[in-house]
C-alpha cells in the first residue's frame, strides 16, 4: 500500500483560496471513500470533508460548510478540496485519508474510519 500524497498547501491571507489535492496511487483508488482533516497546533485531528468513491454522496464539517468544496477525479486517481473565503482559524496541517470500501455512496467522518493516510500539507492563514 502507499501512502496518498498532498499538496497545495501554502500561507494565504484571511479572505483567499487556496486548492489541496491528494494523488493516490491505489490502483482501486475508484472503490476508496476519501477524507480531509486537519490538525491545529495543540488541539485534536478534525473531520473536515468527505466524499464516497463514487463521488455521489458528500458531508463537510458545519466549520467549513459553504466554504470548502470537496471533489474527485477518478480517471486521475485525486481528490481535491477548494478551500475559499480562508479564516486564521483555518490554519492547520490538512491531511488526506483513504479507505477502500465497496459501498459506492459511504462516506465517513470518523477518522479511524480510514485506512491510508498521507503525510499532510500546512496551511496557515494570516489576519
Amino acid at each position: 500500500q502507499v501512502q496518498p500524497v498532498e499538496s497545495g498547501g501554502g500561507l494565504v491571507q484571511a479572505g483567499g483560496s487556496l486548492r489541496l489535492s491528494c494523488a493516490a496511487s491505489r490502483r482501486t483508488f475508484s472503490r476508496n471513500s476519501m477524507g480531509w482533516f486537519r490538525q491545529a497546533p495543540g488541539k485534536e485531528r478534525e473531520f473536515v470533508a468527505a466524499i464516497s468513491s463514487s463521488g455521489g454522496s458528500i458531508v463537510y464539517a458545519d466549520s467549513v460548510k459553504g466554504r470548502f468544496t470537496i471533489s474527485r477525479d477518478n480517471a486521475k486517481n485525486t481528490v481535491y478540496l477548494q478551500a475559499n473565503s480562508l479564516k486564521p482559524e483555518d490554519t492547520a496541517v490538512y491531511y488526506c485519508a483513504s479507505k477502500l470500501t465497496y459501498y459506492s455512496s459511504s462516506y465517513y467522518l470518523n477518522s479511524a474510519e480510514y485506512d491510508l493516510w498521507g503525510q499532510g500539507t500546512q496551511v496557515t492563514v494570516s489576519s
